[in-house]
């Protein structure tokens, strides 16, 4: 089994009735794995089921296969319906390119930084995400 690990964080919002977590997944999420570690945000999902917001830290993530783009695009279904938001932060190129190749990121915006991500879903109109950083050109 690949390793990959997922950590969930609260993050201090200062607004009644909105939740906020910030997901750190680091490693690979391809299929020896990502059936198993998805439970954990269907859980944490479905215990929160309105007005809750995930950030997903993405910066230790060096490979996600097909399967675990379709398990965000349901994420993203499930809390967009409950009135929460989901961003992505820290993408690494490689995993940047894919979420825009397969069009992920007209739907979950992708910020370089963890305050751009937090002023997002904290606010109703949220920031305009960066670019991802470009791999550099040989």
């Amino acid at each position: 089994m690949t390793e990959v690990n997922i950590t969930i964080e609260d993050v201090q919002t200062g607004k009644e009735n909105t939740f906020v977590k910030l997901v750190t997944i680091a490693g690979q999420l391809d299929e020896s794995n990502v059936d198993e570690k998805s439970t954990m945000i269907y859980e944490l999902i479905s215990k929160t089921p309105a007005n809750l917001s995930l950030i997903f830290n993405l910066e230790n993530l060096e490979y996600m296969n097909s399967k675990s783009i379709g398990y965000l695009t349901d994420w993203y279904g499930k809390i967009s319906s409950a009135n929460g938001k989901m961003v992505i932060v820290k993408a690494k190129p490689n995993v940047a390119d894919v979420l825009q190749v397969v069009g992920l990121t007209q739907l979950i915006p992708i910020f370089n930084s963890l305050e751009e991500a937090k002023f997002a879903v904290l606010n109703d109109t949220p920031a305009t995400p960066e670019a991802p950083a470009a791999a550099p050109q040989a």
